[in-house]
């Protein structure tokens, strides 16, 4: 029998999918898919060992939220008919970067303090303002949460949170817009590729139809550039048959290895991980010298 898992943390809270769906169904999100791609034992400590994290949350997570959190109330305020001003944007952002900022957050850059990552949400939401102030582009939802059926049987789902959803008017055309506060620009190449905003254009036209045109934007921010990218129905088709597989292969799974890369050094469950055993071992036997 398999049971739901609810994938989006931040909203664990707001209600018990339990109560929406039969527990003959398996929901997915593309984090949790991402996250087995990039290392299985992340993913059995995550998804199926429910271990409890060791380290709580990055300092990068916590930019992105605060971050992700002040857009939604400029759209928010937007859909309102308040246009909110530079100095409430950075004020809004001020309060919450504190409010939920806590000493034992991590930071694995050296050289930089909490100052700096403050500072450079600070730049984001500037330079964003004056890009796209006021604000009014045919913004229909923040945070939109979506499900798409992966299969006919509806067995497998998956879940979703579309950052802002809008209708372009000018172009009647759906548009899925993502932020990022990561530093890596990636290629045109790797953007066409991408599976999270390309599921989520399966979900947008499952819903308003399929001869409907849906164009994937992501704000890279701390280059202040947009990039978009298109999906043809018969690949989003594609990749639903490649979702699907993927996860069978992730249920046929018995055996779930580490895999050490530089992405290491950000995961929450690294202190008590055993591919870095060796390494602590080490560290006391430095220590203990």
């Amino acid at each position: 029998m398999r049971l739901i898992i609810f994938i989006k943390q931040d909203y664990q809270n707001i209600y018990n999918p339990l109560s929406f769906f039969s527990f003959t169904m398996a929901v997915y999100s593309h984090s949790k898919l991402s996250t087995f791609e990039k290392c299985p034992l992340k993913y059995k400590y995550k998804y199926i060992d429910k271990k409890k994290a060791d380290i709580e949350q990055t300092i990068e997570s916590h930019l992105g939220k605060v971050v992700h959190d002040t857009l939604e109330l400029i759209y928010t305020q937007a859909q309102n008919q308040k246009v909110v001003t530079i100095e409430e944007i950075i004020s809004y952002y001020s309060e919450n970067w504190q409010k939920n900022y806590f000493e034992d957050i991590l930071i694995v850059k050296e050289g930089l303090t909490e100052k700096d990552y403050f500072n450079m949400g600070v730049e984001f939401l500037v330079s964003y303002h004056n890009e796209h102030h006021p604000f009014k582009d045919g913004t229909i939802e923040c945070e939109k949460r979506i499900w798409i059926n992966l299969d006919e049987a509806g067995e497998y789902k998956l879940i979703g949170f579309i950052d802002r959803l809008v209708y372009n008017f000018e172009t009647n055309e759906y548009e899925v817009h993502d932020y990022k506060t990561a530093n890596s620009l990636p290629t045109q190449e790797k953007i066409d590729n991408d599976r999270q905003l390309a599921l989520y254009a399966i979900a947008i036209k499952n819903l308003f139809g399929y001869d409907k045109e849906v164009v994937l934007v992501w704000h890279y921010l701390a280059h202040n550039k947009k990039i978009e990218s298109r999906r043809t129905n018969e690949e989003l088709e594609q990749l639903k048959e490649d979702t699907l597989n993927l996860i069978k292969d992730i249920e046929s799974t018995e055996t779930f290895p580490h895999n050490k890369s530089i992405l290491c050094n950000w995961c929450e469950f690294r202190p008590s991980c055993g591919a870095w055993k060796n390494e602590r071992q080490k560290d006391l036997d430095i220590w203990g010298d």
